[in-house]
């Protein structure tokens, strides 16, 4: 049985324009973007090359500045929640220090954020337990695989507790098995921790996978043309893939995609 949550907005855009000044020109990367993440929802954002996933996803966290409209995260301004520490981010590549162990790297922004050294070895072992890497803090990265990389990255950005997660195509340079592997035990991760989740992706069959609710992106300038509610249970084994639920929100999501294209 899943866990009903409160419907409270944690972010929040009303008509977010960001438009970038370039050599060649202004770029508008988002256009009119206006939507509600509410509290424990898991939504993927997805659309083709250059559409703004990530950067809305940026915007989110304080690392680009929107030119137009308002956005909110736990009801402040991004930057306010930046320095709240209302969120970690995972990035596509893990980007772990090799000269750091796992735990080393894990407590990076513990040091950081000067929470006592007397709570990193509790914190590390919590989050290894959350990604399935327990007895892997000793280790450097050059000694774990690619998809052990991405989890030991995930633990890295649980490990100051924040309540949101923004994952900007985590799993989207692994291999098929890997990346099946890994949205299971992100699921699990998700049911267990009750983090809200904004996920990046190019892959329609992840997106319904993963979310209760699928962002679809146009083409630049970035705009959103569907968002779907995902009507599937929130225990997902993989063969949930094959049923004709699933497979007509897929149909859906493929079509948002299309139309979104139509605006060329």
């Amino acid at each position: 049985m899943g866990i009903e949550h409160v419907k409270t907005p944690v972010i929040e855009a009303t008509d977010l324009d960001l438009t970038f000044q370039t050599n060649d020109g202004p770029v508008h990367a988002l256009k009119g973007v206006s939507l509600a993440v509410d509290k424990g929802e898991f939504v993927s954002f997805i659309g083709p090359s250059g559409c703004g996933k990530t950067t809305f996803l940026r915007c989110i966290a304080a690392l680009e500045q929107p030119t137009g409209g308002t956005l909110t995260v736990n009801g402040m301004s991004a930057d306010d929640a930046r320095r709240s520490r209302a969120y970690g981010y995972v990035f596509q590549a893990a980007g772990l220090y090799p000269w750091r162990t796992i735990a080393g790297n894990i407590k990076l922004p513990l040091e950081i954020m000067g929470i006592p050294k007397a709570e990193h070895a509790a914190r590390v072992d919590k989050v290894l337990s959350l990604v399935d890497l327990e007895g892997f803090g000793k280790k450097f990265p050059w000694q774990l695989s690619g998809g052990m990389q991405q989890r030991a990255s995930i633990a890295r950005a649980l490990a100051f507790d924040a309540d949101i997660l923004l994952m900007d195509e985590p799993f989207g340079a692994l291999d098929e098995i890997v990346r099946d592997h890994l949205n299971q035990q992100l699921l699990e991760l998700w049911a267990r921790t009750e983090k809200t989740i904004a996920f990046v992706t190019h892959s329609i069959p992840e997106a319904v996978y993963l979310s209760t609710k699928i962002v679809v992106m146009s083409p630049r300038p970035g705009r959103i043309t569907d968002v779907i509610e995902n009507t599937l249970p929130r225990e997902r084994p993989l063969d949930i893939r094959d049923t004709p639920e699933f497979l007509a929100i897929a149909h859906r999501v493929r079509e948002g995609l299309r139309e979104g294209h139509s605006y060329d």
